[in-house]
């Protein structure tokens, strides 16, 4: 069975050598070093694991065995960002084992995906003339400006004023 990437419901940026990946249904970003962005983008369907070791191995231009491929779908498909992988060969194992599995005594980097919860477009913090958006207060009432150091580097208490805490 040859990996397939997920690209539905997906907003792919690449970055100098690494792909970031925001998930719109989870609301979460990955940020996939060159390794793991090479595998990723290498999951067509059509690239076998095999295919996708000699891809890694004529860009880094050393031996690249199919198990750091395996490792970099495993991370890939645990991240939801791969929809069809084979069989892992490190279930049951943590990535210390696998790594040490792989037995990378070469430079190739390991690779890694990385991940964050991104707010959603309700929950972030719009900022406007030194004042945050405040959720749950009601106007005249205090509230505190904890996110202030966001906007301008202050903390402290204020008024709320139209859902904004000011002052």
């Amino acid at each position: 069975m040859n990996p397939v990437a997920k690209n539905e419901g997906l907003v792919v940026k690449e970055v100098d050598h690494e792909l970031l990946i925001y998930k719109t249904d989870s609301n979460k970003a990955y940020c996939l070093n060159e390794t793991s962005a090479i595998v990723w983008k290498s999951c067509d369907g059509k690239n076998s694991v095999e295919d996708i070791s000699k891809k890694l191995s004529k860009h880094f231009r050393k031996a690249v065995n199919s198990d750091l491929v395996l490792l970099a779908i495993d991370q890939l498909k645990t991240d939801d960002l791969i929809s069809q992988a084979p069989r892992s060969r490190f279930e049951g194992m943590s990535r210390r084992e696998a790594i040490r599995k792989v037995g990378l005594a070469s430079a190739i980097a390991l690779p890694i995906v990385a991940s964050l919860v991104a707010p959603t477009a309700a929950m972030a913090i719009a900022c406007s003339s030194g004042t945050c958006n405040c959720t749950g207060c009601l106007n005249g009432t205090p509230c505190r400006k904890t996110v202030m150091s966001v906007c301008d580097g202050t903390t402290g208490t204020g008024t709320c004023q139209l859902g904004t805490c000011v002052g």
